[in-house]
């Protein structure tokens, strides 16, 4: 079918399905790079996906200020620089997308794909899982918990009540000021009694 431009619109029994055209793809691939070399070419064997073993370093850079002159390395410039691919990433998202995308990863050696999981292998993950929260309920123990709660209770209410006291205390001593103020401008040498308390 053409459509108005010269163009054609292909339709799917036309075009084919996805993994026809890839395995084409990859034949045609390697056809051209015999011809190239002359020799077989071996397809490269991709590994799987898999954790990183590193801790991505975000922070490293953070608040520092540095001068970039146009002699400074690429790697020194500002942003967040990526040997394996040899590009610079302005901010940390970035940064992140680019480590986990496809470009990097094939940089890497490894495909996208993650491994399969088998049944034994989901079973066993279960079992440790289950371990680990029993293992949790054990170290729980509520008498211990109870007990800790009721500590902290009482250092709160100790602390509560030596506030309001130093704040008694400030208040008294402000209006003993007052008083004394008060009587040596009214030309008494005090107010008090001279009856001595003990």
């Amino acid at each position: 079918m053409a459509s108005g431009r010269g163009t054609k619109t292909w339709t799917f029994a036309e075009s084919g399905t996805k993994m026809n055209t890839r395995s084409l793809l990859r034949k045609r691939l390697m056809e051209e790079r015999e011809k190239k070399d002359g020799k077989p070419v071996q397809a490269v064997k991709q590994e799987l996906l898999r954790h990183r073993d590193y801790k991505v370093d975000l922070e490293s850079k953070l608040g520092k200020t540095i001068v970039i002159t146009k002699t400074t390395p690429q790697s020194e410039m500002g942003g967040y620089y990526c040997n394996v691919c040899d590009c610079v990433v302005k901010d940390s998202i970035n940064f992140l997308d680019h480590i986990n995308g496809k470009k990097h990863q094939r940089n890497l050696g490894m495909s996208v794909r993650v491994e399969g999981s088998t049944r034994d292998q989901v079973k066993k993950r279960f079992e440790v899982n289950k371990k680990k929260m029993e293992e949790k309920q054990k170290d729980y123990d509520s008498e211990e918990r109870m007990k800790e709660l009721r500590e902290e209770e009482e250092k709160a209410k100790a602390y509560k009540k030596e506030k309001q006291e130093k704040k008694r205390r400030a208040k008294e001593d402000l209006t003993f000021e007052e008083d004394d103020e008060m009587a040596a401008v009214m030309g008494f040498s005090g107010f008090g009694s001279t009856k001595k308390s003990y």
